[in-house]
């Protein structure tokens, strides 16, 4: 349970590190795969900046949490973290993205997520 645990935690922390990695530098792509398209040479170029920055973020501080405050700090990490991809199932929905993006990738991220704090809460 322990390896299984650590896994998922460190393989969550490293998708948000390759999603901000994305945003920064692919972000039109990035953002079409997020399930609202937005120009980057236009008005969103700093909104997905932004994305980028916090997604990339999120990444470091859980891999820091991990490594310098155990399981139980990135569970509790993990479990406000889950706030996210739920706040983007919704933006998805609201702006008109596709249902299966906002349920297929964002709200079972969260899904994922969830699961990934309770097994490090069991630790």
């Amino acid at each position: 349970m322990t390896v299984t645990a650590y896994t998922l935690a460190v393989v969550l922390d490293v998708f948000c590190l390759f999603l901000g990695y994305r945003f920064l530098f692919r972000p039109g792509p990035a953002a079409a795969g997020y399930g609202v398209a937005a120009d980057p040479a236009g008005d969103a170029g700093a909104y997905l900046t932004i994305k980028g920055l916090r997604d990339g973020a999120f990444g470091v501080l859980g891999l820091v949490l991990l490594a310098f405050a155990g399981a139980r700090a990135e569970a509790w990490f993990m479990l406000c973290v889950a706030l996210v991809p739920l706040g983007d199932t919704l933006i998805v929905l609201r702006h008109g993205g596709a249902r299966a993006v906002a349920f297929g990738v964002h709200f079972a991220t969260a899904a994922v997520v969830l699961i990934s704090a309770a097994l490090l809460f069991l630790v």
